[in-house]
């Protein structure tokens, strides 16, 4: 069996200096900020068309825009063409927003009925968004 020399020994040490160091010097990656804007959809389950229903944006800033939407009920009971109207609208905001960078990474929804026998309340969305800063 051939024994390493020192001089072999002080070669490998340099060389095992050289790439820990290569690694721990090398410029790190910058990381990139990222932003988030969240879409809120509240949507009311109000019969006689009496809720209100909105679509909110929160900007990366903290300020937020309001739409207004349809309500889920008329006065004569469900309105589908509302419903179909709503729908337009969520969608097409998605659109504009993916056409403008954002990323759609979550969304979570969910419904209140705080009156006695569940006949109103609200059915609320939220779409959270991302893009990378520029």
């Amino acid at each position: 069996m051939k024994s390493i020399t020192i001089s072999t020994k002080a070669l490998l040490l340099i060389a095992v200096f050289v790439v820990i160091s290569f690694y721990a010097f090398k410029d790190p990656k910058p990381t990139a900020k990222v932003q988030y804007m969240q879409l809120t959809t509240v949507e009311s389950i109000i019969p006689g068309g009496l809720g209100r229903s909105k679509m909110i944006t929160t900007k990366t800033d903290g300020t937020f825009t309001e739409e207004n939407m349809e309500n889920f009920y008329s006065m004569v009971g469900i309105n589908f063409g509302n419903i179909e109207a709503n729908d337009k609208d969520i969608v097409n905001k998605i659109n504009t927003l993916i056409a403008d960078g954002w990323e759609l990474t979550d969304v979570n929804s969910g419904s209140q009925s705080p009156s006695q026998g569940y006949a109103q309340g609200i059915f609320l969305t939220r779409y959270l968004f991302k893009k990378t800063a520029e």
